[in-house]
Order: C-alpha cells, then structure tokens, then sequence
C-alpha cells in the first residue's frame, strides 16, 4: 500500500471536513468524525491543522475557492447577459450535483452569525473575504455593473435558501427566477 503524504492527507481532511461539516455545522461537527471519515487518527489530524477552527477554514476556504473557479469557468470569454447565464446554469448544475457544496455554503455563513455573537470575528473576516473575492469574480463579467452584480448575488442566494429549504423544481416559488437561476429539472426529489 502506497503511503500518502502529508499533502494529500491534508487534501483528504478538507474533503472530509467539507463533507462532514456541511451536515453539522462548526459546532456540531466533531473532530473525531473528520479524522474517522479521512482513517487517521485525531492526533495525527492536529499535526495536520493547528484545531478544529483552522480545519474548518481551511474547508470554507476551498467552498469559496470551487464556486469562483465554476463561475470564472462558465464566464470565460463572455459578458453581460451571457456571462450572466452561463455563470447561472453552471451553479445551479454544481449544487444540483453536488449539495455538499451548497450546505458548506450555508453552514459557513451560519457558523460566521453564531461566532461572532460570541466575540469570535476571525471566521467572519474569512468568509467575508471569500465572499468578496467570489463577488469580484462574477463582477468584472457581468460588465464591473454593481447592480447586475448585486442581482445576481441576490438570485444566487435565494436559489441556496429555496434549495435548501427543499422546494421542489416545480414549486411556484421558482417562476419569478430568470430562466437559467431556475433548479427546474435539475434537483432529484
């Protein structure tokens, strides 16, 4: 059996870590069940990361990281509206496909709220600065138009609560969506 390095390990604890945080949250997430999924031990998961917040990071940072990367992908070489749609129906296909990714989403902004009401405000600075570079991402394609962006921002968060919420791609709530913000089609129910 071929050891793995620490990197891939490290790689392996994000992986792990987004896939066991976006079902419980920061604070209801062990780091026992991280080091379980990934098959090492704790001790060995905190010569990995420094604790439980720096793994936690480290998985919102990579979050951030694969929505810009689907946006910047489905925006390259277009503008405007066509920017627009393409950047939509490439997110809504990633969260259909994969709603880890939307979970880690909300479970980041969530952990952020709860946080920061305790007197904690790095975990905030962080998403907040992934959410900026997110926003920048889609912002220089929608024409550098603050309220495109804002739109658009906007949808993307209501299609997260509407899809989180488990409205069905059918439902009413869905027809005052742009076309390509719309989940029709895309969710199995």
């Amino acid at each position: 059996m071929v050891r793995m390095s620490a990197e891939e390990r490290r790689e392996s604890v994000i992986r792990a870590a987004m896939s066991e945080f976006s079902r419980g949250g920061y604070y209801g997430t062990s780091t026992e069940a991280i080091a379980k999924r990934v098959g090492v031990s704790q001790p060995y998961l905190f010569r990995l990361f420094p604790g439980k917040k720096a793994i936690f990071l480290a998985a919102a940072e990579r979050c951030m990281e694969e929505t810009m990367r689907t946006f910047a992908d489905a925006s390259k070489g277009l503008e405007g509206e066509e920017a627009l749609h393409s950047m939509a129906n490439a997110y809504t296909r990633v969260i259909a496909e994969n709603p880890e990714q939307l979970l880690m989403q909300m479970q980041m902004y969530v952990a952020v709220a709860a946080a920061e009401q305790t007197g904690d405000r790095e975990l905030g600075e962080v998403v907040r600065a992934g959410w900026m570079r997110l926003w920048d991402t889609v912002h220089l394609p929608l024409g550098a138009d603050v309220d495109e962006t804002t739109t658009f921002m906007a949808y993307g968060m209501l299609v997260n609560c509407l899809v989180v919420m488990g409205f069905p791609p059918e439902h009413r709530v869905w027809e005052g969506l742009y076309p390509s913000a719309r989940i029709k089609g895309r969710l199995e129910h």
